[in-house]
């Protein structure tokens, strides 16, 4: 196997979708054990599997190349989508009595979102580097250092986006940095 073909492997294996339904379902798990888990689910579809619903169809009717979403338009009406999505399932979450420490969370990631979305403007970040590096840290800051070995999958990411054309080294240096400063700012805010 080559470096791309790796490299395509990893990038698919470890998008932002993934990171983003393991880490609300671990947030919740954390928060109230089975209901919790529910409702980290419920996060998950606002958060991770409609936007990728939104990206599959906008590829399959030629709206943007793949599912990377690389042009700026198009990346930034993706962006808006999951602003708009993150912001139902946030007002679902807090309508209905999520757990506090779980809408906290999507509202932080709201945030994070928008951040990356005004920087999407002028420079391509990367979202890939954000979203790994902003759940490795927010999940070690919750459940301890036993998960910073994951660390080298934001590595593995970081290195898959550049082998592959999409980023630069410093967008994706870039992405990881801002996840990781948005977790940090989370972990300060939410409740705990």
């Amino acid at each position: 196997m080559n470096d791309r073909s790796l490299a395509e492997k990893v990038s698919y294996l470890l998008e932002p979708k993934n990171w983003i339904i393991a880490t609300t379902l671990a947030v919740g798990w954390r928060a109230e054990g089975v209901r919790g888990l529910a409702w980290g689910a419920v996060a998950a579809i606002f958060a991770g599997v409609l936007p990728m619903v939104f990206i599959s169809r906008g590829v399959r009717a030629g709206r943007w190349d793949d599912r990377y979403v690389g042009a700026k338009r198009a990346r930034l009406i993706v962006l808006l989508f999951i602003v708009a999505s993150v912001a139902a399932g946030l007002a679902l979450l807090v309508g209905f009595g999520a757990p506090a420490e779980l809408s906290g969370y999507l509202g932080c990631m709201l945030g994070s979102v928008a951040v990356l979305a005004a920087i999407t403007t002028v420079w391509k970040i990367s979202i890939h580097c954000a979203v790994a590096a902003g759940s490795v840290t927010i999940l070690a800051l919750l459940a301890g250092p036993w998960v910073t070995p994951a660390y080298l999958l934001v590595a593995l990411t970081a290195w898959s986006r550049v082998v592959l054309k999409d980023h630069t080294t410093a967008q994706v240096i870039a992405g990881s940095v801002l996840g990781a400063v948005a977790a940090f700012v989370t972990y300060a805010i939410i409740p705990h």
